[in-house]
């Protein structure tokens, strides 16, 4: 089982960056170029739990042929 940071599929690793800066900005989260430590546990879990349910939005769609 690989390490938890590591990605299955590196080719991915630009994508899910992508991703992460578009929902941050769709939610109002001021998110910025490398150090963000100083974004709140819910600013953080906000982003996170956004890009879990688009990710799994574009899963059960590929899964049922759409």
């Amino acid at each position: 089982m690989p390490d938890t940071n590591e990605k299955l599929v590196p080719e991915a690793k630009s994508a899910l960056e992508k991703m992460k800066y578009e929902i941050a900005s769709e939610v109002g989260v001021n998110l910025k170029q490398g150090y963000n430590g100083d974004l709140t546990a819910a600013q953080a879990g906000k982003i996170g739990g956004n890009m879990t349910k688009k990710l799994i939005q574009i899963a059960e769609s590929r899964l049922s042929g759409k």
